[in-house]
């Protein structure tokens, strides 16, 4: 079974028509699978919504997600700094200010965890967790340099057994690690990359049998589209210097 995971798409709409795309030309894909953080940041929220609708994309609530539907007061995110801090805040505004009832209430009925059995039940083979922080919060960043005490104590939280994959997004930085005999794989951002590639990402997942294989994958889609919108928009112009960069641009 060959799964593509996709996370943290941010209402970019063009990042997720270049990803779809590649996803769609490659045959062998058995689902898509999203990891939460449909909206904020850039200017298609309802949009980016629409289309994960209209194609059938099952998957699990981000904390920009659940917070947007449930009107929070803010959208649990970390911040580098008071600038940041002061930005995210604008674009949580924004996002509340104009997602409609009927995106609110798609983003409010997504789950918290979807478990996945490739294999069916009464085969043996591994399960795949899917989520968007940790097991306990979709607000919590698992990222590279997590300890493996951390991670082990993540996969035993589950219930995880030697070969299972735990997979998430939240920190738009993409990697895979073994500790324990687990698979901890997180998918990077479709639309609004943190690791200076600013190329869409995403993770093809391939199970055969006992083998697990995550493969990183970058796709260049038009960024100054993006970019154009949100500087149209009355979104903070740096997220369009923040989305050219990979997420490197020094604000201030």
């Amino acid at each position: 079974m060959r799964y593509a995971l996709i996370s943290d798409i941010h209402a970019n709409l063009p990042a997720l028509d270049a990803v779809l795309a590649d996803i769609d030309r490659r045959p062998d894909v058995g689902a898509i699978y999203h990891l939460g953080d449909l909206v904020g940041y850039a200017p298609w929220p309802d949009e980016t919504v629409d289309l994960i609708r209209s194609r059938g994309i099952a998957g699990v609530a981000g904390n920009y997600d659940s917070t947007v539907a449930a009107d929070y007061k803010h959208c649990g995110c970390k911040y580098e700094d008071a600038r940041q801090e002061a930005l995210s805040h604008l674009s949580y505004e924004w996002t509340r200010a104009h997602v409609t009832a009927a995106t609110r209430t798609f983003l409010g009925g997504l789950p918290f965890e979807i478990v996945l059995r490739p294999f069916g039940g009464h085969a043996t083979g591994p399960s795949v967790y899917l989520l968007h922080g940790n097991q306990v919060l979709n607000t919590v960043y698992v990222t590279e340099d997590r300890s493996d005490q951390f991670l082990q104590k993540m996969g035993t939280a589950l219930g995880t057994a030697s070969g299972d994959v735990v997979c998430f997004g939240h920190t738009h930085k993409p990697w895979h690690r073994v500790v324990g005999g687990v698979h901890y794989v997180n998918t990077g951002s479709v639309g609004r990359p943190k690791d200076g590639d600013a190329r869409a990402g995403y993770v093809l997942l391939e199970l055969t049998g006992s083998d697990v294989h995550a493969d990183i994958v970058r796709v260049p889609y038009d960024v100054e589209t993006t970019a154009a919108a949100i500087i149209a928009s009355d979104l903070p112009d740096d997220f369009a210097e923040y989305l050219r960069t990979g997420g490197q641009a020094q604000v201030g």
